[in-house]
């Protein structure tokens, strides 16, 4: 089954590769007006996925992660027309030189193929990761959990029945609907196929992608990022900043999940974040200083709350006497994702956005900012925590590879 799914997404990239800019906007737009229209079908088989998932005992934020709403479905569809209106990547001439031979070399951006997907209980992750692989010429297969089935196959259904009144291949989206261990493992080992992997979801989920697969991966969206409120803070800042990078959406990746506080303003700081986050029922896992001010506001903390990803309303706060052993704690637990600093030190900010080692660094501004649409790319189709090929929110220009064009005249070496 996954080796059929392959060949024709493979036929389907093909062609894709071929397309026009114009052609490829058009079927966008037919698939923004698409999910407009069928947003009612969209909204049913989602509410199946929600009961199920309530029956299964999901959590709220899990849930809040597999709803949609007509707001939502209105979302997806305007990233789909944000992605049209972006400017097309492939073509693109990265370089242009003339050598001492003659010889022209033109470096320019290419699709990368065909790209795979698996990820965990979001619908929305199906049509942008499918958005941002149609304009960037790449068919995209995508495996997303059994939480989403009947949420995902109905948006997959729109998407080609979209694109069956366009100028591409419906091949070039397509869904597995084996929800199954083993479609995921098959789909990690479709050498010959898959050009590249990315997991999207939670650490457990991206891990095993990364120890099993045969094909290239990107290795993305493990979030435990860290708030460091300096000795210089503005107080009322930091608990806005923190109240809203962990209870906005504390279930995705950019929520933050630790919050370093300095001894030197701990007292005056921790009873006002801890009010701010409070409202929304969040508990805090303090360590024995932390506990000391806030008494019963906070729960004790234990070794393995330091780097854990809770994707709920829990956060870890830990008492620093330094922005150094800030840094280095932030070193030892860091997924490196992304990481703030909230201070008025201009060189303390410097410093830290200097010596974190992160694809976002932030002074003054919430970790949930790292993402495709905030940082203008349209959507992404996940966010890289490591170096190759691409780090960061992974939009159009990160979905392409390079091809070098040499033009000659009869030169021989």
């Amino acid at each position: 089954m996954l080796e059929n799914i392959g060949e024709k997404a493979r036929e389907a990239a093909r062609a894709l590769a071929l397309a026009t800019t114009e052609e490829k906007n058009d079927a966008l737009e037919r698939i923004a007006l698409a999910l407009r229209s069928r947003c009612g079908e969209l909204c049913a088989a989602n509410e199946k996925d929600l009961v199920a998932g309530k029956t299964a005992g999901l959590s709220d934020a899990l849930l809040d992660r597999l709803t949609l709403s007509r707001e939502r479905v209105e979302a997806i569809a305007d990233a789909m027309e944000a992605v049209a209106a972006l400017p097309d990547p492939v073509g693109r001439v990265l370089s242009d030189q003339v050598r001492p031979n003659g010889l022209r070399i033109v470096k320019t951006a290419v699709p990368l193929g065909v790209i795979a997907v698996i990820y965990e209980a979001r619908p929305n992750v199906t049509a942008d990761s499918a958005a941002l692989c149609l304009k960037s010429g790449n068919a995209v297969i995508l495996r997303g959990g059994k939480e989403a089935i009947g949420s995902n196959i109905a948006i997959a259904s729109v998407m080609r029945r979209a694109l069956e009144q366009s100028a591409l291949p419906p091949d070039c989206i397509q869904l597995v609907s084996d929800t199954s261990h083993e479609s995921a493992k098959a789909l990690m080992h479709l050498d010959g196929y898959v050009d590249v992997l990315i997991p999207r979801g939670s650490r457990r989920l991206i891990d095993a992608v990364v120890r099993e697969a045969s094909v290239p991966v990107i290795q993305t969206g493990a979030g435990v990022c860290h708030i460091y409120v300096d000795r210089d803070a503005d107080v009322e800042m930091a608990a806005r900043i923190i109240d809203n990078a962990k209870t906005s959406r504390p279930s995705v990746c950019n929520a933050a999940e630790c919050m370093l506080i300095h001894r030197g303003i701990a007292a005056q700081a921790l009873p006002v974040i801890a009010a701010a986050l409070e409202k929304h029922h969040t508990e805090i896992r303090g360590d024995k200083e932390v506990l000391a001010i806030l008494k019963d506001a906070a729960v004790p903390a234990h070794e393995d709350d330091w780097g854990r990803e809770y994707g709920d309303y829990i956060i870890a706060a830990k008492i620093v006497g330094s922005l150094d052993e800030a840094i280095e704690h932030i070193r030892r637990y860091s997924t490196g994702h992304s990481e703030c600093i909230v201070t008025d030190d201009e060189a303390a900010a410097a410093a830290f956005l200097n010596r974190v080692d992160a694809a976002a660094v932030y002074h003054n501004a919430s970790t949930r900012f790292t993402d495709g649409g905030e940082f203008g790319l349209g959507a992404e189709i996940g966010i890289s925590t490591q170096k190759l090929h691409a780090r960061g929110p992974l939009g159009l220009n990160e979905l392409t590879t390079m091809k070098y064009r040499v033009y000659g005249s009869g030169q021989i070496r």
